[in-house]
């Protein structure tokens, strides 16, 4: 049995609670102002404190910036975790991901997230390398993980997981989450994002599908 974890100090707890306080600010900022407008010294000057201070914690804008996607993917990524069973039905797990992945993707803030690094990564590279790393990428090597297991066991035909994951959710996001993205709707309705689900799902399957026996 895991034991509990020891309560924090005083001084922990200030420290944790400080540290939420700053990336609720800087994730405001990023998504209000955009990367570049961002700087230490405004969320500094928003906090109430110094910028001794706010360096303390976080050395850099980039470093604040891949904090407060790390942040904000942590739950998330736990969940894939726990979705994607190696053990348990192929097709029925990779429908649940696909649901939980394309409503996740295609959410308010997820899109605002998706224009802003599309916007300005090509001026600040190191924003679109964080981006990629604490978003696709992380999740990418999850799914890969998963089908590399369902190769495995004979489930999927042989190939490289990193690819197939990556078709796996080039197929999912190709539908609604494009649309969304280019503002062609407003938002994916529960029924849009189940089809592309089913249409994704059936392209995939059938291009992985293992030789017959």
């Amino acid at each position: 049995m895991t034991k509990p974890l020891p309560p924090l100090s005083r001084r922990e707890a200030r420290r944790r609670d400080r540290r939420k306080a700053i990336l609720d600010v800087a994730s405001r900022s990023f998504m209000e102002n955009g990367y570049a407008a961002t700087t230490m010294s405004s969320i500094a000057a928003t906090l109430g404190g110094s910028k001794g201070t706010l360096w303390s914690y976080f050395p850099c804008k980039e470093a604040l910036f891949a904090a407060v996607l790390d942040d904000a993917t942590t739950a998330y990524r736990a969940r894939l975790a726990e979705i994607l069973d190696p053990e348990g039905d192929l097709a029925g797990t990779l429908r649940t991901l696909g649901l939980n992945l394309l409503t996740k993707i295609t959410s308010p803030e997820s899109i605002a997230l998706y224009r802003l690094v599309a916007s300005e990564s090509g001026r600040f590279p190191e924003m679109g390398a964080i981006f990629y790393q604490y978003a696709p990428g992380s999740t990418r090597r999850l799914i890969a993980e998963f089908l590399e297991r369902a190769m495995d066991r004979g489930l999927l035909r042989r190939a490289d997981p990193e690819l197939a994951a990556r078709t796996f959710a080039v197929l999912m996001l190709s539908g609604c989450h494009q649309s969304l993205v280019w503002g062609q709707i407003e938002r994916a309705t529960a029924e849009q994002i189940e089809a592309d689900v089913e249409h994704g799902l059936d392209c995939f399957l059938r291009a992985y599908a293992p030789p017959a026996r």
